[in-house]
C-alpha cells in the first residue's frame, strides 16, 4: 500500500492533479493538513521535482538544464518531505485517510498539495505574462468562424479586424 500511496501521490503530482475521484471526509482531512504544513519551501521544492521529472521526457529535455544528478537529488529531498508531511506532521490524518478511503485518499491529498503549489508558480508575474501573451498568435477569425458554427456570437468589439 505505501508504494501505491507514494505511487499515486507523484503521478498527482506530476501528471495531472486531476479531480476526478472525490476524497471523502478523511482524504480532505488529510489534504487540508498537507496544505498546511507544506511551506512555502516545500511547495517550491514539489514544484522543482514535478518540473525536474518532467523535464526528463526527450520531447522537452533540450529546452531544460536539469542533469541526471539534479533530478535525482530532487526526487531525494521530495522523498524526504513525503516521508515528514505523511508519517510526522499529518500522521494521524494519514492513518485515517489509508484506513477508511484507502490510495485515493493519499493520492487525493497530494493533488490538492501540487494545485496549492503550482497556483504559486503560475502566480508569478513573468509567467502570467507568458501566458497571457498566447492571443497575441492566435487567428481569432478561426475561431469566430467556429463560434458562428456553434451558434455563439462574439462579444461587442471582439472581432477580427
Amino acid at each position: 500500500m505505501f508504494r501505491s500511496a507514494a505511487a499515486a501521490m507523484g503521478l498527482a503530482l506530476a501528471l495531472g492533479f486531476s479531480g476526478a475521484a472525490h476524497a471523502g471526509v478523511y482524504g480532505d482531512d488529510l489534504a487540508k493538513c498537507l496544505v498546511k504544513s507544506a511551506g512555502p519551501a516545500d511547495q517550491k521544492d514539489f514544484v522543482i521535482w514535478a518540473f525536474a521529472a518532467m523535464s526528463a521526457h526527450p520531447d522537452v529535455q533540450s529546452y531544460a538544464t536539469f542533469t541526471d544528478a539534479q533530478r535525482a537529488d530532487m526526487t531525494k529531498r521530495v522523498a524526504k518531505l513525503y516521508e515528514r508531511l505523511m508519517t510526522v506532521d499529518c500522521r494521524a490524518e494519514t492513518i485515517a485517510a489509508m484506513k477508511y478511503e484507502g490510495s485515493p485518499a493519499i493520492e487525493q491529498g497530494f493533488s490538492l498539495l501540487g494545485q496549492v503549489a503550482f497556483r504559486g508558480l503560475m502566480g508569478n508575474p513573468k509567467v502570467a505574462q507568458t501566458f497571457s501573451d498566447l492571443p497575441k498568435y492566435v487567428d481569432i477569425k478561426g475561431f469566430e468562424a467556429l463560434g458562428v458554427e456553434a451558434g455563439v456570437k462574439p462579444a461587442p468589439g471582439k472581432t477580427a479586424k
